[in-house]
């Protein structure tokens, strides 16, 4: 039921109905937009994984020829056993870092309710 006011002035009517129209339009620009957002960052995120798992295979390589070469000089078992120890040196190396880096890192602030 049209109003007084609605009638005295039909540009307000068009005006608001415009207005409608244009913000449902910018919604459905924004969802758009957003979804082809998610997209790009899914195939960089791709990417990424796809680079990892390239350079995982390249650092067995180069194990393989740190091998490779140490058996040069030095019996196959034991060249292959000094790589193995190394690597089981840098493993624990890390793990030790990571354990020290969670047991002193502070954790978030937390909000005990006294301002």
């Amino acid at each position: 039921m049209p109003t007084r006011a609605a009638e005295q002035n039909p540009g307000v009517v068009a005006a608001a109905k415009q207005v409608t129209e244009h913000a449902g339009t910018l919604a459905k620009l924004k969802l758009e937009l957003l979804r082809l957002e998610l997209k790009t960052k899914a195939t960089a995120v791709g990417l990424g994984i796809g680079a990892a798992f390239v350079a995982l295979y390249g650092l067995g390589f180069l194990f393989a020829t740190i091998a490779v070469a140490l058996a040069i000089v030095l019996d196959t078992w034991l060249a292959l056993l000094l790589v193995t120890l190394g690597i089981f040196a840098i493993a624990g190396t890390l793990g030790l870092l990571a354990r020290a880096g969670l047991k002193g890192g502070a954790g978030p602030a937390r909000d005990n309710g006294h301002g």
